[in-house]
């Protein structure tokens, strides 16, 4: 059902140029088109700071707002109306005036082995020692330095096409990428996941896998038309995944990770990570407790954040972020090596 409104000119939907980005975009047009007929959206589409530069790796550059502050300030200004995000990417702590609107049903959140196109093996376990494996991940990198230290994680930055050649360039250095499944599926690559790698080997990034839309907190009109989006299954399991993470303070450059699930009966199971650099520390605490609204949900997340805290999470994230001005020592401690130069 459409959502009441009078408004004469159409909504104007903002997101990152990049392929991937249009596609989740046009995604989100279809689906509130289909529900609000008689509305107009048009789609705008930005470059970011995060798109823009891609000669660093990105825990030099620093946090999610690199894909996102653009982008907010065309909201703020009333330039577009509303914007859509992969939730990973979304600061936990949005500016002032912004809010976020819905979060859409989640692909599956798991992170996804590639192989190079002219490599046999299918699995992480299989990679030879030395293999390099490509990821801009430092959460990726840390949870997996802990079972595979024999394998040499390096950074990789573009987009999924551009790493993809990176990877199958036949003098190219990569054995392998991390990414996102959802990303793969959405731009319609699921054939090139060699296997996925899940918990408890690798727990994925917070709000992996979903949309979320960001609207002005103050636009009533807007909000009315995109909380017909609200997939409450996904919103309950983000919210306590974002909660965790708000508590830690971590932004796209720290090591943490995620697993939530949501059954039937209203029962949310939390898990959340904190792997040190090297990888030769790991706290993991889960919590499970029964969830009804948004406010119940985040009151997981804080209780299961509170905990790796007391666990030694603390200790990990302070050595991680006791100098946010030496981004390039971060990196070189974590992937042993310069990050990729770009051409």
């Amino acid at each position: 059902m459409s959502a009441n409104t009078t408004r004469a000119k159409p909504f104007v939907i903002a997101s990152r140029a990049s392929k991937l980005a249009q596609i989740q975009t046009y995604l989100v047009r279809d689906a509130l088109q289909a529900l609000h007929p008689s509305v107009a959206f048009d789609v705008a589409l930005m470059s970011t700071e995060g798109d823009k530069n891609q000669s660093q790796a990105l825990y030099i550059l620093g946090g999610k707002s690199l894909w996102t502050k653009e982008l907010e300030v065309a909201l703020l200004d009333g330039e577009v109306d509303i914007l859509v995000h992969s939730l990973k990417d979304v600061p936990t702590v949005l500016p002032d005036g912004c809010e976020l609107g819905a979060i859409l049903e989640r692909e599956d959140p798991a992170d996804s082995l590639v192989v190079k196109s002219s490599l046999p093996y299918k699995t992480i376990e299989e990679l030879p020692a030395g293999s390099v494996v490509g990821t801009s991940s430092v959460r990726r990198v840390a949870q997996l330095k802990r079972k595979f230290p024999e394998l040499v994680f390096k950074d990789v930055r573009g987009n999924l096409n551009t790493r993809l050649a990176k990877l199958d360039a036949p003098e190219g250095e990569y054995s392998a990428l991390v990414l996102a499944k959802a990303g793969m599926v959405r731009m319609g690559w699921d054939s090139r996941i060699s296997s996925d790698i899940v918990p408890p080997t690798l727990y994925h990034a917070v709000g992996q896998a979903a949309l979320g839309v960001e609207i002005r907190n103050n636009d009533p009109e807007t909000k009315r038309i995109v909380e017909s989006l609200i997939h409450k299954h996904t919103d309950l399991r983000c919210r306590a995944e974002r909660s965790l993470l708000r508590v830690l303070e971590g932004g796209c450059s720290v090591p943490v990770g995620a697993a939530s699930l949501l059954d039937e009966s209203g029962k949310l199971t939390l898990t959340g990570t904190v792997t040190s650099l090297t990888g030769d520390r790991h706290v993991e605490q889960t919590r499970t407790k029964e969830v009804h609204t948004v406010e119940d949900a985040e009151a997981l997340g804080q209780e299961v954040a509170q905990a790796l805290i007391k666990t030694g999470g603390k200790e990990i994230l302070d050595e991680v972020t006791q100098d946010r001005t030496s981004r390039q020592t971060m990196g070189d401690k974590l992937l042993g090596t310069q990050p990729e130069k770009q051409t």
